[in-house]
């Protein structure tokens, strides 16, 4: 998968932005206080209301573009399409691999409503759907199922890493199985993800990134 959870190298931070914490680059924050404003931001309504306004903008840009047999839209899965707000707040935003892990084994991470909802806008255009996950082949069956079960249907295929891709970087691993997808027939109109490592290199179409203060991926 893409985000912490099982990225080549584990690269987890409490991803504090300073427009969300109000501090400029060379002043310190009490963890506590760090923690409290994510927390905060998450359950407060203004994240859910970040991600409507972002989803608002990308219909309006849908809207401008000729609709071919083959476009296509490229999901993220974590905290893209399903959320991990839950483990995060729980192992008090820090990481443990293996209770993540579990966490993903259960296929039971809640799917991201705005943007689902806007899986179905891009569904009802008959464009086509697919999943781009820096998630590893043994998470496949677990990823297959939890999106399935949370409403994201009919989509044409899962892409994770394989074995001999567990080392590649992030964005170099995307925008290769954007390229491979090009090359395959899809044309990519637009791509949605909460780390710009999702949404770098060619074959992008329409950018949609979504906010993530919980951790950030090189």
């Amino acid at each position: 998968m893409k985000s912490f959870l099982s990225t080549p190298i584990h690269t987890l931070t409490l991803f504090l932005t300073l427009t969300l914490l109000s501090c400029t680059s060379d002043e310190l924050i009490n963890l506590r206080l760090a923690k409290d404003r994510v927390k905060d931001y998450y359950e407060s309504g203004k994240y859910d209301e970040d991600l409507g306004e972002i989803y608002s903008k990308a219909k309006s840009q849908i809207e401008k573009i000729k609709i071919k047999n083959n476009s296509t839209a490229i999901f993220d899965v974590d905290d893209t399409a399903l959320s991990n707000y839950q483990i995060s707040k729980r192992l008090d935003f820090g990481f443990d691999y293996q209770i993540v892990q579990n966490w993903v084994m259960s296929a039971k991470l809640p799917a991201i409503k705005q943007t689902l909802d806007f899986y179905n806008y891009l569904k009802s255009k008959g464009i086509k759907l697919i999943f781009l996950t820096g998630r590893q082949t043994e998470e496949y069956d677990a990823t297959y199922r939890n999106l399935v079960e949370q409403g994201y249907r009919d989509f044409d295929t899962i892409i994770v890493r394989s074995e001999r891709e567990r080392k590649i970087g992030a964005a170099e691993f995307k925008s290769q199985k954007r390229k491979e997808l090009t090359e395959q027939g899809y044309e990519i109109i637009i791509c949605v993800g909460d780390q710009w490592t999702d949404l770098e290199g060619d074959y992008i179409g329409i950018i949609v990134k979504l906010p993530n203060y919980l951790y950030e991926i090189d």
